[in-house]
């Protein structure tokens, strides 16, 4: 099957490396030369501009859009509209939200252009381990492009079956759903990555507290010299919380455990705080996941104006005092609070 690709990040280029690995044609675009020239080595067919591009493709076309989500996006489609003709497919394979899928799809349905929206995970990673698909549109196209989202897929691999799904949609366990209609897709991908908010924030507070364990603030018969990566390295087998982020934590630990060289500045990409949203909108409470979103903001910040206003507060009703300069808490004598008592 051919397969055009537009947007040739480390994501798309992969992707496009993937499907001709398995036999497929690529048809690639990119505004950056060097990407499509890159590509062009390895068998590719490249194109100058968007309208070379659609004139490579053989009709009816199927157009991967693998590009960062919001103005880009919006604008390559919008130009895609006019070059493509009636029962060719647009699929937006990046991180765009929902009901902007839902939109695009009505208007490009005037046009008998299909459009489907894959939520795609697995990173850097996916061109040897394959992609984690969520797809969204109707049946009859998913089915159509089903030959390009098997090849991306993962695979059944080594992970055990789980018992019951003999019944159930089969490709399913190679790693790629259809999730239901336009929007379904990026929405079942919009939670995966609120719960993937989550599970790095229980991560990085657990190996917080680890770390912190030994500090001087403690009494010295509860202080543990515990090493982080080994944790880290032990708990990735046969313990109730392996995964893959747990894996990458274990390799970078392994490669300084000190992490000296990361910031702690962490960015949020959109996607959890449409989770947030949409839990708001159905009620639904998602306490882990939007304090996992909080926490991304704070990192980015050395003191808000809220923390202002609560020391002014504490010194108007008990008079105490700011430290003059930031205290440093492995030192600071921890207050007196009623603890569990020890067995005996």
């Amino acid at each position: 099957m051919q397969l055009g690709m537009i947007g040739l990040g480390r994501m798309g280029a992969n992707i496009v490396r993937r499907v001709m690995k398995d036999g497929h044609t690529a048809v690639v675009y990119d505004k950056d030369a060097k990407a499509v020239a890159a590509l062009v080595s390895e068998t590719a067919i490249g194109a100058s501009n968007l309208d070379d591009f659609v004139a490579k493709l053989d009709a009816p076309r199927t157009v991967w859009v693998m590009l960062p989500a919001g103005k880009i996006t919006e604008a390559t489609i919008d130009q895609l509209h006019k070059l493509l003709n009636p029962d060719d497919v647009i699929i937006d394979g990046g991180n765009s939200f929902w009901q902007d899928d839902i939109r695009r799809a009505k208007a490009l349905k005037e046009s008998g252009i299909h459009y489907v929206d894959v939520g795609t995970s697995g990173g850097v990673w996916g061109l040897d381990r394959g992609y984690c698909m969520m797809i969204g549109g109707d049946k009859p196209v998913v089915d159509r492009i089903d030959p390009i989202l098997k090849t991306l897929a993962p695979g059944i691999g080594d992970i055990p079956r789980t018992p019951g799904r003999d019944k159930r949609d089969p490709r399913v366990e190679q790693g790629y759903i259809h999730s239901g209609p336009v929007g379904a897709g990026h929405f079942t991908k919009m939670v995966h990555n609120g719960i993937e908010y989550g599970l790095m924030q229980a991560y990085a507070e657990g190996f917080d507290i680890l770390k912190n364990a030994n500090i001087d603030a403690l009494p010295e018969a509860h202080r543990f010299d515990i090493d982080v990566a080994d944790v880290a390295e032990v708990w990735r087998r046969g313990s109730v919380i392996p995964s893959w982020l747990l894996d990458l934590t274990a390799a970078a630990l392994a490669a300084n455990h000190t992490l000296d060289e990361y910031s702690g500045f962490v960015e949020d990409s959109g996607e959890g705080r449409w989770t947030v949203n949409a839990a708001i909108d159905e009620a639904v409470p998602a306490e882990v996941l939007t304090a996992a979103l909080y926490a991304r903001f704070r990192s980015r910040r050395e003191h808000t104006f809220a923390e202002k206003i609560l020391s002014a507060m504490r010194a108007g009703f008990g008079g105490h005092k700011e430290p003059q300069q930031h205290p440093d808490a492995a030192h600071k004598i921890a207050p007196q609070i009623v603890k569990p008592k020890a067995d005996t």
